[in-house]
């Protein structure tokens, strides 16, 4: 399955110097088969097993041995249940360590229900079929701890209940939104403020279940994390927080936007606060000179743009079902296009297809022209978990289902 090249999204050229043009783009199926040929990423930073294997793991460093963690288990089982996008470009990857799933699941569920009280009796069922334990796991090979994955884990639930609760399926609403994403930034990002009024702030961290697990995760991140990467990484919230405006506002108005509108806005409501901490959770630091590149932005942009279709497409069938029109790029291009749902849904694949291959192909050219170790491992990180979030998509059947189009 292919569309036309002009029928292709056309990406903007690579950033100037001091890193050359990108490696071309590499040649593989549409489905990520395990035969295809080998893409340049893969040979500048792959072992033989692929992307998103086991063979991605990076020995940790001596002082962040593995000292709360269940040793490997057996590191290639059948898959889950669940079948991939077809034509979808993407890398398998085996089942993730059941041991670490089932110890990263139990510490993260006691968090979220008694730690912060972010999940009520009545959500238990809904939280537990998430199964953020086995996502983390399988984003982020290399973390050479159970507390360093627990970094991770407590920020996607934290995210999550954000999500639910200010803008989706548990009270959402776009009225007001920009008001409390503002307030429960202050639990990332914290308020500067005089003796007098600091105590009421420090009472709100408290008020609701997304503030609670925003301060509370954050804090846990602190421990982890250097200064460079805190920031970073609230930028990167900054950004997610933004593009959840975007999309409210539209929501108010009733607007349909054009494709690189939808696109440009999901750019910003996208999964890159995850694997922009992928540093963090294996224990090291990407410098923030290195990390702030041009180049190095491109590379993780492109990863968290792919991976955000992959929401889109493996999530298709849940949003349709909800009350009103759900924004996802098949619908935006059915409108925009004046393409049928099938048609529309198979060119959102191809535009997918074409996010990750530069992706792949733009991280290749990093790697090879900034050879400083924390760079290939950086990028080797991000590439693990772009395989790791299409994994859990495609086998959380929990959630999600796909159109019936083939």
């Amino acid at each position: 399955m292919s569309l036309p090249p002009s029928a292709r999204l056309s990406l903007p050229g690579p950033p100037s110097p001091p890193f050359p043009a990108p490696a071309p783009a590499p040649v593989g199926g549409g489905d990520g088969a395990a035969h295809a040929p080998r893409s340049a990423l893969e040979r500048v930073l792959g072992g033989p097993t692929g992307l998103g294997t086991t063979g991605l793991r990076l020995a940790p460093d001596a002082e962040c041995a593995d000292t709360d963690a269940a040793p490997d288990v057996s590191p290639e089982r059948e898959p889950a249940a669940g079948q991939p996008v077809p034509g979808l470009y993407h890398h398998p990857v085996p089942e993730p360590d059941p041991a670490r799933v089932e110890e990263v699941s139990r510490r993260v569920r006691s968090w979220a229900v008694d730690e912060v009280q972010a999940v009520p009796p009545e959500w238990e069922d809904q939280f537990d079929g998430f199964s953020v334990g086995r996502y983390m796991v399988a984003c982020h090979p290399d973390a050479p701890t159970i507390d360093h994955l627990m970094v991770a884990t407590r920020l996607m639930v934290a995210e999550n209940a954000v999500d639910d609760c200010y803008c989706e399926d548990h009270g959402g609403s776009p009225v007001g939104l920009g008001g409390r994403l503002l307030l429960a930034h202050t639990a990332l990002d914290p308020l500067h403020t005089t003796k007098e009024y600091e105590p009421a702030w420090v009472e709100s961290l408290r008020s609701d279940a997304p503030r609670r697990a925003y301060h509370s995760a954050m804090d846990y991140f602190l421990r982890q994390s250097t200064a460079s990467q805190a920031d970073r990484y609230r930028h990167d919230m900054a950004r997610l927080h933004l593009g959840y405006l975007a999309e409210a506002a539209w929501a108010q108005t009733e607007y349909m936007p054009e494709v690189w509108e939808y696109l440009a806005m999901r750019q910003f409501n996208n999964f890159r606060p995850c694997p922009t901490i992928t540093d963090t959770v294996g224990g090291y630091e990407l410098p923030a000179d290195l990390h702030a590149q041009p180049a190095m932005q491109r590379v993780i942009a492109l990863a968290g743009n792919a991976t955000t279709i992959v929401n889109d497409l493996y999530s298709y069938t849940k949003e349709l079902k909800s009350p009103g029109t759900h924004l996802n790029l098949p619908v935006v291009i059915a409108q925009r296009e004046d393409l049928s749902e099938r048609d529309a849904y198979l060119k959102a694949v191809e535009v997918h297809n074409d996010l990750m291959r530069a992706f792949e192909a733009e991280a290749a050219s990093l790697a090879t022209a900034c050879p400083v170790p924390t760079v290939p491992r950086f990028l080797r990180g991000v590439a693990a978990w772009v395989d790791g979030n299409h994994y859990w998509h495609q086998t959380n059947t929990y959630r999600y289902s796909l159109p019936d189009f083939w």
